[in-house]
């Protein structure tokens, strides 16, 4: 029995032993496997997709806009995201496209907008309050990323109308994306509030490539006789047509691998109509502009913001222009300025400077 008891207790360090020498050959086999297949399936991955992208010029519009990234939320009920006095509709920007678009009265008439109808909330934008028109960036959808409500609920508290669209392509609207496409929604909406709004100040918000729809729009605006009374430009960047050799702003990836600028060229992204240049509308541009940037941008650099502003100063007065550029300690990069606790003075500030 001794000898037995012996045999047991003398048997477990060589089961240990042969268990660890078996994790050993495991990951000896893993490694070894990986440093054989490891580097031919991202070459293989690297080349398909760009060869995909260079007999398909269809590829750049989805990677450009990302439109078809959404978010498991019914577009139809904001109310679910605490947006209890906001009325989803449709509007037809032009034959086959029809845009999701919400309608956020400002925060003081929420009782009063219980169980209104479509009627009352248009009715609504000729109190008197001013009216901001959001024009979201790519991806995802008027309620996701989540600073696009934040966004809202801002200028809501603020006693301001809000009307966030998804252009052509996001979120429940119908149609396919192009920036001329994007900037046909945007005056589209603008007319629509213009129209409803009498003489209240209108306002119109760009964010990221929003800012270039909101440029494109304004200017057009300005040809019509109809300027916005002022233009909020957020994480805003200078010209999408770079030099050649040149990474495209959006295209992070074209930047990240090597050699593939051949498959993102100029070409690929002039046919696919997403060129636009902030810097060239803002010199035609004669409304009064506010420039929102973080330091911290990951997306678009602060010096974009910086030229943008230069370029603006050089056609409008300086009371006109304004920079108001935070701190990358707060961490806010592209999308979070909506956090920093000073942007509803900023903006009821800036909304006052342009009474009319």
């Amino acid at each position: 029995m001794r000898r037995r008891g012996d045999d047991t207790v003398a048997s477990k360090p060589t089961e240990e032993k042969s268990v660890k020498s078996e994790k050993q050959l495991i990951s000896r086999s893993f490694w070894r496997d990986w440093v054989k297949w490891g580097p031919i399936t991202l070459c293989t991955l690297f080349v398909t997709t760009s060869y995909v992208q260079r007999i398909c010029p269809g590829f750049t519009q989805y990677l450009f806009y990302q439109h078809g990234l959404s978010f498991f939320v019914d577009l139809r009920h904001p109310t679910d995201l605490g947006l209890n006095h906001t009325v989803n509709m449709y509007l037809t920007s032009e034959a086959e496209v029809t845009l999701g678009v919400w309608h956020t009265v400002p925060d003081h008439m929420w009782k009063e907008a219980q169980g209104k109808s479509l009627a009352w909330y248009e009715q609504s934008l000729g109190n008197g309050s001013p009216v901001f028109i959001y024009n979201h960036g790519n991806a995802g959808n008027r309620a996701s990323p989540p600073h696009r409500v934040g966004v809202s609920k801002i200028l809501s508290a603020l006693g301001y109308h809000v009307l966030v669209m998804d252009y052509r392509g996001f979120g429940d609207s119908s149609g396919e994306p192009t920036m001329p496409g994007l900037v046909t929604d945007a005056l589209y909406l603008y007319h629509w509030v213009r129209a409803r709004s009498k003489d209240s100040q209108v306002f119109i918000w760009g964010h990221s490539i929003g800012t270039g729809v909101t440029t494109s729009a304004v200017v057009k605006l300005q040809e019509q006789g109809s300027p916005p009374d002022a233009v909020i430009l957020e994480g805003s960047f200078l010209d999408s047509k770079v030099p050649k050799g040149v990474p495209h702003l959006f295209l992070w990836y074209y930047w990240r691998f090597p050699y593939i600028q051949y498959y993102f060229s100029q070409d690929t992204i002039k046919a696919n109509k997403v060129q636009v240049s902030n810097s060239e509308n803002v010199k035609q541009m004669r409304t009064p502009l506010m420039i929102l940037h973080s330091k911290d941008d990951h997306l678009t650099p602060i010096r974009m913001a910086e030229e943008l502003y230069k370029t603006a100063k050089s056609v409008l007065p300086e009371e006109k222009v304004r920079l108001v550029a935070f701190e990358a300690s707060h961490g806010y990069r592209h999308n979070g300025l909506y956090r920093d606790p000073r942007l509803p003075k900023i903006i009821r500030e800036f909304v006052q400077s342009n009474a009319k």
